[in-house]
């Protein structure tokens, strides 16, 4: 499919609404009966209806967007879409734009599931009637051709007007939208969109909405500069104090800091990566070892070759219970030691993590935090965040420390005193040991 250099508006500035509405209605019913089209659909819309008929979608469905999802469903998708730290940057972007009332501002994942909306009564209750509402898919094979789909699918802006949508009933209504990219990864992760009247359609929509894309992209750009900078921060003394080749890199390996090997900006990291040996393309046979926000590299030398190793370097875990008021984490290995201190719902995490060394899965450590089983996925959205500090250490199916870790649980001489903020069972319970 041939990409356009730049967001295309559906309407041309000028163009009658109403009367480029009828011309569209014209080509919609002409194309989904079959029949001879007056003109011919735009390419990117072409595209995405020919997409939907070999789907086998039916124009006529009523559009209600399948497979919503529980509000801890939701949570944990907001928390886990990269948009988080950047939806207020979306909102006082487009605020000119759905301040009239008229239009509705949406986020969506990278799935086209609705994260976020915000917009007037009026319009949030006509988004209703559609099912356009938050934790509802809104990828083009689940409701057609629409802004957060088609741009979702086409990796650019669109602006779908009217009659251009591929079911019938969304044709009252005008979107324009932009995916967003990881710039650390290069991955479209969402998109944003503004949707309204088909009243409301106007050219310069489309290149607002692109604009606070792009604009969102570099706020997650600088905030993975910000990340990098701590990560460094902590990273390189321990370098320094090595004198031996070595790096630190980030999640996504991108490169914080160096000791003798040659400068590089990002290397490829091996799934499901843990405190061990693995073999890097550019580096081979190497070990890793956690850091906060990241990972230490260390060549294993010339002449070793092979598949990772079941053995990694010795790391101590320190988890200081004593002070009722703040739980600090310190994590010790043969370069260095850094700390962290953990939300108070991470510290009854660690202590329940650090009594059960053979692990808890969602479901366990649900009844320990909670009394209640079922509340799996809010322990899972907890653990995403937990792990995002201790990445390598605290490791999942089940949710467990290293083995390769010592792990020392640091207790209040008066066991009364024992997390005093919690309301777990399992930590109630050892208080009154």
């Amino acid at each position: 499919m041939t990409q356009s250099t730049g967001p295309e508006p559906a309407l041309a500035a000028g163009e009658d609404p109403r009367r480029y509405a009828q011309i569209l209605t014209a080509v919609y019913d002409a194309t989904m009966a079959g029949g001879k089209s007056p003109a011919r659909p735009r390419e990117v819309i072409g595209d995405s209806w020919r997409r939907l008929q070999t789907l086998g979608i039916d124009p006529e469905q009523r559009s209600v967007a399948a497979q919503q999802i529980d509000v801890s469903d939701l949570e944990l998708s907001r928390r886990e879409s990269g948009l988080f730290d950047v939806l207020d940057d979306l909102a006082r972007g487009l605020e000119s734009v759905v301040q009239d009332g008229d239009n509705i501002l949406v986020v969506a994942d990278r799935h086209g599931r609705v994260l976020w909306r915000s917009g007037s009564t009026s319009v949030l209750d006509r988004a209703d009637g559609l099912g356009f509402v938050e934790g509802a898919s809104w990828a083009e094979d689940s409701v057609g051709t629409n802004a957060i789909g088609t741009a979702l699918v086409s990796r650019r802006a669109v602006q779908i007007f009217s009659a251009e949508h591929y079911v019938r009933s969304h044709h009252p209504w005008t979107c324009a939208g932009a995916p967003i990219k990881d710039p650390r990864t290069g991955h479209v992760i969402g998109a944003v969109d503004v949707s309204g009247p088909a009243s409301t359609v106007h050219p310069t929509t489309l290149a607002l909405v692109d604009a606070i894309a792009r604009l969102a992209e570099s706020q997650l750009r600088e905030h993975h500069r910000q990340n990098l900078d701590r990560l460094r921060s902590v990273a390189a003394p321990m370098l320094a104090r090595l004198q031996a080749p070595a790096l630190a890199v980030d999640a996504n390996g991108w490169v914080a800091a160096v000791e003798s090997i040659a400068l590089r900006n990002r290397v490829l990291l091996p799934e499901d990566l843990a405190t061990g040996r693995f073999w890097l393309p550019t580096l081979g046979v190497c070990d890793f070892e956690p850091l906060p926000g990241g990972w230490l590299v260390r060549p294993a030398g010339e002449g070793e070759s092979g598949t990772p190793s079941q053995t990694g370097n010795s790391t101590t875990v320190s988890i200081d219970l004593r002070h009722p008021q703040q739980t600090r984490v310190r994590i010790r290995s043969e370069v260095g030691e850094w700390t962290h201190e953990p939300t108070p719902r991470h510290a009854e995490i660690l202590y329940l993590l650090a009594v059960n060394r053979e692990g808890r899965s969602a479901a366990q450590m649900a009844a320990d935090l909670f009394g209640d089983d079922g509340r799996a996925i809010t322990v899972r959205a907890e653990m995403s965040r937990l792990r995002k500090h201790l990445s390598g250490i605290v490791l999942t199916q089940p949710y467990r420390f290293d083995e390769s870790a010592t792990v020392e649980l640091l207790f209040p001489e008066d066991m009364s005193r024992l997390l005093p903020h919690s309301t777990a069972p399992a930590v109630r319970a050892r208080r009154v040991r």
